[in-house]
């Protein structure tokens, strides 16, 4: 049996779904990967997809292998910037978990028509199963989320920016003695990273108490800007944020603590 295929349509559908995905996936894991970023990702995926169906390799095997090891790879480390080890096998298991929820949209639509044979009618269920499927994310943290999620943020200082990721947390009370203003934790690497190394004059001390510790000290400081992305972006002007020296994640997922005022 022979099939004729159509290696435009077949790259342009790869991109479609690989753009897709990766946005799940960035969606999912909160990460502040750009949308130059993600079709960057995806267009990878979509040429490598095309250049492993073409070529004569005489093992299916091998084949599998590189559609389902290589390429999805190389997708997330174009189009999400992921590390490797542990949280490149997490991204693995939410990429193929986004595209069974997204293929499984898409195959239940299909089912009441033959007009999915239009490209641009596939476009458009595509998209529809995009935001279907977000929208079944969005619930699903909601409800484990237990008043705690991460969010994609950008910091501005002097004209210089620097884009993480946040975690939102309810339980997160520390505010400006003297203001009665939120204070938001910011590690120390990033600040570092924002501030080239030299921190600010203008500082001042924020008395906090933590688990572990009976009370202490932050050093805090006053960005000019901080942008959080969480269904559309939200800006905040010259927020109060604290210096942490020691990380604010233990397995480094995010950089950030966003007082939940803001």
């Amino acid at each position: 049996m022979e099939y004729e295929l159509y290696i435009d349509v077949f790259f342009l559908e790869n991109f479609m779904m690989d753009h897709i995905l990766l946005l799940l996936v960035r969606r999912i894991l909160k990460s502040p990967a750009t949308l130059g970023n993600i079709a960057l990702g995806a267009l990878a995926g979509s040429v490598l997809m095309c250049v492993v169906t073409v070529l004569p390799l005489p093992c299916p095997i091998i084949k599998f292998f590189l559609f389902h090891g290589v390429v999805s790879v190389i997708m997330l480390r174009a189009g999400l910037r992921i590390p490797w080890g542990r949280k490149m096998v997490y991204a693995l298991c939410l990429l193929y978990a986004a595209g069974f929820l997204a293929g499984g949209i898409m195959g239940y639509l299909s089912q009441y028509g033959d007009w999915m044979e239009a490209g641009s009618l596939f476009f458009a269920l595509a998209a529809g199963s995009y935001y279907l499927a977000s929208g079944v994310l969005w619930l699903l943290s909601a409800a484990l989320g237990h008043g705690k999620y991460r969010c994609r943020a950008e910091i501005f200082w002097k004209e210089r920016k620097v884009a993480l990721t946040a975690l939102i947390d309810t339980g997160n009370s520390l505010t400006d003695p003297f203001t009665g203003e939120p204070v938001s934790i910011l590690e120390r690497t990033a600040a570092d990273e924002l501030f080239c190394g030299q921190m600010p004059e203008q500082m001042r001390y924020i008395p906090y108490r933590s688990v572990g510790r009976k009370e202490g000290v932050l050093p805090a400081v006053r960005l000019e800007k901080l942008c959080i992305y969480e269904r559309g972006p939200r800006w905040i002007e010259a927020p109060l944020v604290g210096i942490s020296e020691d990380a604010v994640s233990s397995d480094g997922t995010y950089r950030m603590l966003i007082h939940p005022d803001l």
